[in-house]
């Protein structure tokens, strides 16, 4: 038996659709079994979203992805492995007698008065076969915008965009980044015995009362593009595509934001302005771009101070430094830091917040995206009206003590922000700018005699040899 294995109720399958589940009832007893429920019953309780059980020699393992890192929580002896591994196999109706190629599936089931669904992968590897257990809990309260982190001025934003009658909204950010739970959160606030809201999803992750969600599914040849086109027919007031992920899709939603209706869909960018360069990337027209974008919102998701050992702290300086955060603007935070304990599983951290970056589209961007301007100048023009960037939303959170600087250096890419932003204000600034427009902070020397570029502490110009005090 694995380590730490106790006893715990089993789950109770649960007809979906047209999906009939029997379990065999002498199985029950089977220490796989037991094992097997326990490990989804403690992943529920801790709140993981993904179970990976992993092969190995002398022993595989047993991992949880809590607020978006894994943690290792149990060993199987490798004897056990496969028919643990086949043992969720069963779960999610798939060959056991297949261990040489990848399978995906998936089932409801009922556990400790829950339902939750399992979305099942297997691969595999060396030493036997990989599976991961996507856990949807079915039941969980759906998130409203005020829950997610939206600060104020975003949160006001943000209600404008999902009033207006047509145009799309999209919602990026990487992977894991919370992009689903965000369009969920717009959908319940807009949905109404009034409205028809159709979506195109891969696949359906939460079921909603209200919605009308059609799964896509490439056995059969259903894409995006082609959902989308059925969907488009259905006479709908919102239309919710899952991802952008060709030119044919984004340009079916975009000719749907254009005749009158309102479109919200996902795409894989690292801030709001990069959004409009992946659309032109995928093939859409500029003059579709600045038409019916509405507005880009771009988020992460960062882990939240766990509040039972909260405990004050100083900010880490080098992290914050590797961001192009300044002394000054560190300056009049409320810090904090989790020490660690039973409720965090000791890592300090208990939940997840998002960040945001809300940039709403207006004559002065649709103009600069018409011209062919670069990320960088929608960017300062976007921040010169008032949007506020992920890492600046980021510390304000941190300064309140709801996540830390570390924390905001693990989601961010800090090699990209270290170079656009301000060293005396933080701001982010067009990388060609020589002084700061907001604290007249020298940027860049340049060499009055050759004209290139002096790097910091420099007393002559390694170019030409001019000397400098």
């Amino acid at each position: 038996m694995a380590k730490g294995v106790g006893q715990t109720t089993a789950p109770v399958l649960t007809p979906r659709s047209q999906e009939a589940s029997v379990l065999d009832a002498d199985a029950e007893d089977a220490p796989v079994v037991q094992l097997m429920n326990l490990i989804m019953r403690k992943a529920i309780q801790l709140g993981a979203s993904d179970i990976h059980i992993e092969p190995g020699v002398p022993e595989g393992t047993v991992r949880f992805r809590l607020d978006g890192l894994l943690s290792d929580q149990l060993k199987v002896p490798v004897a056990l492995h496969p028919a643990l591994v086949s043992r969720m196999k069963i779960l999610g109706r798939l060959d056991i007698a297949e261990r040489r190629l990848p399978q995906d599936g998936s089932v409801r089931v009922k556990l400790e008065g829950r339902e939750v669904d399992l979305r099942i992968s297997t691969i595999p590897l060396q030493h036997g076969e990989k599976a991961v257990l996507r856990v949807l809990d079915a039941t969980s309260k759906s998130l409203e915008l005020e829950d997610i982190g939206l600060n104020p001025n975003d949160l006001k934003e943000v209600h404008g965009l999902i009033t207006r009658h047509k145009g799309m909204v999209v919602v990026t950010g990487p992977t894991g980044s919370g992009k689903t739970t965000t369009l969920y959160g717009i959908l319940n606030r807009i949905k109404s015995r009034t409205t028809n809201i159709v979506t195109v999803e891969d696949p359906v992750e939460y079921h909603y009362p209200g919605l009308n969600q059609m799964q896509v599914n490439a056995d059969i040849d259903l894409t995006f593009a082609k959902g989308l086109r059925s969907i488009l027919r259905q006479d709908p007031d919102m239309v919710l595509v899952g991802e952008i992920r060709d030119a044919e899709t984004a340009e079916i939603a975009c000719r749907a934001a254009l005749t009158g209706h309102l479109v919200f869909t996902t795409l894989h960018t690292n801030d709001a302005p990069s959004t409009i360069t992946r659309l032109l990337d995928i093939g859409v027209p500029r003059y579709l771009v600045a038409s019916v974008v509405i507005g880009i919102i771009a988020q992460r998701l960062v882990r939240v101070v766990c509040r039972d050992c909260k405990a004050p702290a100083q900010p880490d300086t080098g992290v914050a430094t590797a961001l192009g955060l300044s002394t000054v603007s560190l300056a009049g935070g409320q810090y904090a830091v989790g020490k660690g304990c039973a409720r965090c599983q000791e890592t300090g951290y208990k939940g997840r917040t998002g960040v945001f970056e809300t940039l709403v589209l207006d004559a002065r961007i649709r103009d600069l995206i018409l011209r062919g301007a670069t990320e960088e100048d929608i960017r300062i023009a976007a921040q010169e009206s008032g949007m506020r960037i992920l890492v600046e939303d980021g510390l304000e959170k941190a300064k309140a003590g709801i996540t830390t600087i570390e924390e905001l250096g693990r989601i961010l890419e800090v090699s990209e922000y270290a170079a656009a932003n301000c060293p005396g204000c933080g701001r982010h600034l067009n990388s060609e700018y020589r002084f700061c427009p907001y604290c007249r902070a020298v940027l860049r020397r340049i060499c009055t005699g050759c004209g290139r570029l002096l790097l910091s502490g420099w007393l002559a110009c390694a170019h030409c040899g001019q000397e400098y005090q």
